[in-house]
């Protein structure tokens, strides 16, 4: 691994933090800010994903403390749903070391795509709550469990894919979906670290500087979502669902 730490390149990563952090507590993808960002500054893939994980801890952390400190999200309500995603992630970390992701690869623009369509489109997402399809429980175990699982075995728009299950299957208006999604991805970037940490995959000194440069952004970007609500979320979803779909498809297809 070809890196060495300099004072632009902390500047420069630091800035790429913030901007991800704010995009990430209202819509998700920062990743794709980021990742490229660590690439760019010379760290082997799995350092940067590893190293990623670090940086992103910190920005689903402090949008998740602004969301509970407003009460727009309760953690005695979410027990389940984040030890459930927390397992799930550590499956899906120790599930992408043993087999291939490639079909996943393939399939994943189009589902991201998806879920921009769907918020795009849908005339139900609003900030108001409406009937819930399923119960908490059975919402924990399965769109807690499955989506955490994803984002240990790949990641992209993983608070993106749990935003779209509160709306959905839990009722949630789009605001509420958007808090309580951020803890549950604060739950899998946690699972994630810990395994990546184990295999000596995480440069801290630049995680932990990006980690400081996503707590801001992620604070200035959770305070949008409260004051702003599905006025900003809704078409920053659909906007950060087609530049993931269109990045995704050219890494695969190599188009450009």
């Amino acid at each position: 691994m070809e890196f060495e730490l300099t004072w632009q390149l902390v500047t420069i990563l630091f800035g790429v933090a913030i901007v991800a952090g704010f995009i990430d507590a209202i819509a998700g993808g920062g990743g794709l800010l980021t990742i490229p960002a660590l690439l760019w500054a010379g760290l082997s893939p799995a350092h940067a994903l590893a190293t990623n994980k670090l940086q992103a801890c910190g920005g689903s952390f402090f949008a998740s403390l602004y969301f509970v400190r407003k009460g727009l999200v309760k953690i005695s309500e979410l027990k389940l749903p984040l030890a459930c995603a927390f397992v799930g992630a550590a499956i899906g970390t120790l599930t992408v070391q043993a087999i291939d992701a490639s079909i996943l690869q393939l399939a994943l623009p189009f589902l991201i795509l998806a879920i921009g369509m769907y918020f795009l489109f849908s005339p139900k997402i609003t900030d108001d709550d409406r009937h819930r399809v399923l119960t908490p429980t059975v919402f924990s175990f399965t769109a807690g469990l499955s989506i955490g699982f994803y984002d240990g075995f790949f990641g992209p728009a993983t608070g993106s894919f749990f935003a779209l299950a509160f709306v959905s299957l839990a009722g949630f208006g789009l605001a509420k979906a958007t808090a309580h999604a951020k803890l549950l991805n604060f739950a899998t970037n946690i699972s994630s670290l810990i395994f990546f940490a184990l295999g000596g995959k995480v440069v801290w000194l630049l995680g932990g500087i990006m980690l400081l440069g996503q707590a801001l952004g992620a604070t200035l970007g959770s305070r949008m979502v409260m004051t702003k609500g599905s006025s900003i979320i809704k078409p920053l979803v659909v906007s950060m669902s087609l530049v993931m779909s269109i990045k995704l498809l050219n890494d695969h297809f190599s188009f450009f």
